[in-house]
């Protein structure tokens, strides 16, 4: 069975071995490249006026602001390693072992940080505005930062260890080296479980928050309902899309079917590319409308 590549990292152009076809090209290398720049041009400068501007910012509480800045941080870092992985789908990855394992555990790290961060602050403001309990002192946060961080980097070991260039003919890959079945099945679902859960944890706290306030008539203002349906819409479209093809390659995989798992192969860039659409939406959900969510939190705290 053919190598299976990585499901995030956009650095696997070929869903085959041997340099790609004209017509696949497009679609697994072309099409992700050109969503990829998008993300870069416009996800860079966003993500840096956040850390500067901290727009809205005075009416967030302190936990909320260091989570703020710690998922525009991590946003940035992941769009500045976009580059190197267009330029491998376009041309091929030609920059060796070292690079391919720390730039594959850099993006990992930055995602899983990304991602861990938005699950935080669901939480807090769920803790906030539905328990009415302030979160952590100076200390308990950057703690928390630096458990979250920590987390992300454990996460992201596989990524570290099972990278390498793969070559075959005159083209190369960044790809996760498996030699089963077995390590095939387990690379996807420690890429996926994770995911699944900051999801399911996202949906329960925006849901449940939606639902408190709107009780208590503190959510009538349509603004803040768009905010919080577009925080889970956009979180849930763009990484569901990633997690259902990688569950679908689990069960392609078990059932030895090479036709299915040969589809989700040629999926894999294009649901990963939209990983990274999340990292330059992030600082329109996040920061500049932050303010209407915060206005809610305080009338539910003076309320």
């Amino acid at each position: 069975m053919d190598e299976l590549n990585s499901s995030v990292v956009p650095s696997n152009v070929s869903s085959s071995p041997g340099p790609p076809h004209p017509a696949s090209w497009v679609y697994t290398g072309l099409i992700p490249a050109l969503v990829l720049s998008l993300c870069l041009l416009l996800g860079v400068p966003g993500n840096i006026a956040v850390i500067i501007l901290r727009p809205n910012w005075e009416h967030l509480s302190s936990l909320s602001q260091s989570l703020m800045l710690n998922l525009a941080i991590s946003d940035l870092l992941c769009l500045l390693t976009l580059p190197l992985w267009i330029y491998a789908l376009l041309y091929s990855w030609t920059f060796g072992l070292v690079t391919c394992k720390l730039l594959a555990y850099l993006v990992y790290c930055c995602i899983y940080g990304s991602m861990l961060t938005v699950t935080a602050l669901s939480v807090q403001r769920y803790l906030q505005v539905v328990q009415l309990q302030k979160c952590f002192d100076q200390v308990g946060r950057k703690r928390m930062l630096g458990l979250l961080w920590l987390i992300a980097m454990i996460l992201s070991i596989p990524s570290l260890v099972g990278r390498r260039p793969i070559s075959d003919q005159d083209w190369t890959t960044c790809g996760s080296h498996v030699s089963s079945s077995a390590q095939q099945v387990a690379v996807l679902l420690s890429k996926t479980l994770p995911g699944i859960v900051s999801i399911t944890v996202v949906v329960f706290s925006y849901i449940s928050l939606h639902w408190k306030v709107n009780q208590a008539a503190l959510f009538n203002n349509p603004q803040t309902t768009r905010l919080v349906t577009s925080i889970i819409v956009t979180f849930f479209v763009l990484w569901m899309p990633h997690h259902i093809t990688n569950m679908v390659g689990v069960a392609a995989i078990s059932l030895n079917n090479d036709g299915l798992l040969k589809s989700c192969m040629n999926s894999w860039n294009i649901v990963g590319a939209l990983v990274f659409v999340n990292s330059f939406i992030n600082p329109l959900l996040y920061a500049f409308a932050s303010r209407n969510m915060c206005t809610v939190c305080q009338k539910r705290e003076h309320g």
